[in-house]
């Protein structure tokens, strides 16, 4: 009998060490979470943040009819594109026409028109130029508008006779440069960069408006990226390393929005001025704290980090989300669901 007794013990001991092993770990290498969980990704609450529009322009010089056929190649088609990629899943015609602060390009007016919708403004005197093949500026080669832009260039280009090249760049301010110079005749860019620019505020110092709307095609999120655990909230950003994205971009002014918004400023921060790509590289290698990254998500530069140990993201609380709103128009409340990553 006591030998009988003396083995459910030893059973019972070790059951016990067993699950203290699996309930007792940190989140797993390659898993994000929200900053201050451990836990893995599928199981991590959803992380609330804001957004703003990732729009594609092009020059008003472009040809009618080569835009018309760009956006109805792209909506006639878009279970065929989303197999290609995931962002294909967002089109909407009603989100890609609702442009106010800029006017439409002809040639996407008229295709919206077709489908019963009106945009805001058309750009007069726009799409008289000859027809030509196209450039299209995107992004980072780690972001996502380089990874649906090429998805989207080489679908329109299949489906016409005329090519679109998309073009690895350094985000919506030099797109937005590049179309000015004719360097691209298409690009991306975030809606309040688009608006910066035609109006000759923040990043521009004077207008530049010899671009139109072709079709804002998803949200982009302003994701703050950390491999610590510790830091929980924006305010945890006071004192560390941060990169803030390249000076004068975008992604920039973003980050100063919602360190503002906490009643902080760039003083308050030691800030590293760096692009998606290279913030996720000195994350991995522990040379900064964490990153604001602005893109859709999911995003090539997080996930790819993602490989190589945990990763957080920060969540912006409900009463500061209505702060960024409050002061901006280009700010829209956004939830990246748990799992997204």
């Amino acid at each position: 009998m006591k030998k009988v007794i003396a083995i459910l013990l030893v059973l019972g001991l070790l059951l016990a060490l067993g699950a203290c092993s699996k309930s007792g770990g940190s989140a797993s290498p390659g898993n994000i979470a929200p900053a201050g969980t451990q836990a893995p990704a599928a199981a991590a609450s959803d992380t609330s943040t804001i957004a703003v529009g990732a729009v594609v322009l092009a020059r008003d010089d472009v040809n009618e009819e080569e835009i018309y056929a760009f956006v109805s190649s792209i909506f006639e088609n878009t279970a065929s594109i989303t197999q290609q990629h995931a962002k294909g899943g967002e089109l909407d015609l009603k989100f890609a026409s609702g442009v106010t602060s800029v006017p439409y390009h002809p040639g996407a007016a008229r295709y919206y028109k077709e489908k019963g919708i009106d945009v805001a403004a058309v750009k007069e005197g726009a799409g008289t130029g000859a027809k030509a093949n196209l450039t299209f500026g995107t992004g980072s080669d780690t972001g996502t508008y380089y990874g649906f832009g090429s998805v989207l260039a080489n679908y329109v280009s299949n489906a016409n006779d005329f090519t679109v090249t998309a073009v690895v760049s350094n985000g919506s301010k030099a797109n937005i440069e590049d179309l000015d110079a004719n360097d691209v005749q298409l690009c991306f860019a975030q809606s309040d960069v688009m608006s910066y620019a035609y109006n000759g505020e923040r990043l521009f110092e004077s207008p530049i408006q010899g671009f139109s709307v072709v079709a804002a095609l998803y949200m982009e999120q302003v994701q703050i990226v950390t491999t610590k655990s510790a830091i929980a909230s924006v305010a945890d950003l006071k004192g560390k390393t941060v990169s803030i994205g390249a000076v004068g971009s975008g992604v920039y002014f973003n980050a100063i929005d919602v360190l503002s918004a906490y009643g902080l400023t760039e003083k308050d921060i030691k800030p590293v001025y760096q692009n998606f790509g290279d913030s996720a590289d000195s994350l991995k290698d522990g040379k900064i704290d964490a990153a604001f990254i602005v893109a859709g998500a999911p995003t090539t530069a997080i996930t790819d980090l993602a490989a190589s140990g945990s990763v957080y993201l920060v969540s912006l609380d409900d009463s500061h989300i209505q702060t960024l709103l409050a002061s901006s128009p280009f700010y829209t409340a956004y939830v990246i669901p748990a799992g997204t990553y």
